[in-house]
């Protein structure tokens, strides 16, 4: 029997794109879980759905936002939202945490006025909400590609600096190394992965991608590199497997992709108490 995905395009673009999210979100989550920043995917993942929901209210009066690709306005958002974090940071020194929900509240925010203005939902929404092989395009083929080039040049020049950032910031200010510049580049890399990968998994959705592998790695991982060649296995998995069970069982993709994803996790918690209880069985 044939593979469908190698015959229609849509499936193509879905199937590309979901091998190249599958690679990105791993790997800035893995960063993301270890820094304990786990909810700014979820902040981003707001503010990028206001930005969705005012390019298409926009469509609505105006011919030049109706022939724009909702996926630009969403990343402009979900950037102007990783800059905002940052700066609500430094306001808050004491309690940097705040600035994340604060962020995640005005994206609702936005969110609700936006879609209450362009008349509620519509097909277009619901598919950025929680996924759809079919609104992936060609164009968001090479967005996604590029986002991957510019991530992964990121991640491999700054690698060291990230690395000792994530476990020891006061270690890294007195190596010398701009923390302030390396945090700000690395929330904007997270901003255009979460905008750049709601047509596969969803807006609401995607934080879960970023979070689940790397939880599920590092629960039988060894190391911090096994945690990252973990996670992107365990990513890829679930987007692959998840691709491609939605196409036969018609289901959203978005939601299938973060179950396998949460049955991954539960797999590996089973192995891991698994191997606790081995040495003792086999005495």
């Amino acid at each position: 029997m044939s593979f469908p995905f190698f015959h229609y395009e849509f499936l193509q673009n879905a199937f590309l794109t979901g091998i190249m999210i599958g690679l990105l979100a791993p790997v800035l989550g893995v960063f993301i879980v270890v820094r304990r920043q786990s909810l700014i995917a979820d902040a981003l993942s707001h503010i990028t759905l206001a930005g969705i929901a005012a390019n298409l209210m926009l469509g609505r009066s105006s011919g030049f936002f109706q022939g724009l690709n909702p996926l630009y306005m969403g990343m402009a958002f979900s950037v102007g939202g990783a800059i905002g974090i940052e700066q609500l940071r430094k306001v808050y020194k004491h309690y940097e945490e705040l600035a994340i929900p604060i962020i995640m509240s005005a994206g609702i925010g936005l969110s609700v006025i936006f879609i209450s203005l362009a008349n509620g939902f519509n097909t277009d929404l619901f598919n950025y909400l929680f996924g759809s092989v079919l609104a992936v395009k060609k164009s968001d083929v090479w967005t996604v590609f590029f986002i991957l080039l510019l991530v992964f040049a990121f991640v491999l020049f700054l690698y060291k600096e990230l690395f000792v950032l994530s476990f020891d910031e006061e270690q890294a200010a007195v190596s010398g190394i701009k923390g302030k510049w390396i945090q700000f580049l690395f929330i904007i890399m997270v901003a255009l992965v979460i905008a750049s990968s709601m047509k596969i998994v969803g807006i609401l959705l995607v934080s879960a991608l970023m979070t689940l592998p790397v939880a599920a790695s590092l629960r039988i991982a060894n190391g911090f590199k096994q945690t990252f060649v973990l996670s992107v296995i365990f990513g890829e998995t679930a987007v692959i497997l998840g691709l491609i069970s939605s196409y036969y069982l018609n289901l959203a993709p978005g939601g299938t992709i973060v179950m396998l994803s949460v049955l991954i996790l539960l797999l590996s918690l089973s192995w891991k108490k698994w191997r606790a209880r081995k040495p003792i069985l086999s005495e």
